[in-house]
């Protein structure tokens, strides 16, 4: 995943926050606010590691999975949407109607 998905679904990903960090606590995280340096110099500090360890623990943290509430947001299903249409025949949109594959009335 890309920081962006991070910074516009902050509080979303709080647990998955603090099952990585347990030493986190969701009121820093609230100050944090997205903001990646700052959480790179806060992991840092509650981790007690320089913050290029930190970063590199970030960025590995980040090959992960995106929490399920953020995998929901229409925003993000409409990107992996749109980003389906490679996929689609010329001629079909990637919004048109899949009756025939039984998940449409």
């Amino acid at each position: 995943m890309k920081w962006h998905h991070v910074q516009e679904n902050w509080p979303a990903f709080y647990e998955a926050i603090i099952d990585k960090w347990p030493e986190a606590e969701e009121s820093e995280l609230d100050e944090i606010d997205g903001d990646q340096r700052a959480f790179i110099a806060y992991i840092a500090e509650v981790t007690e590691q320089d913050a290029r360890e930190a970063r590199d623990e970030i960025r590995e943290w980040l090959t992960g999975e995106i929490p399920a509430d953020v995998v929901m947001d229409p925003i993000h299903d409409n990107h992996s949407i749109a980003l389906s249409s490679k996929y689609v025949p010329e001629g079909e949109d990637e919004s048109d109607d899949d009756a025939r594959f039984g998940d449409d009335d």
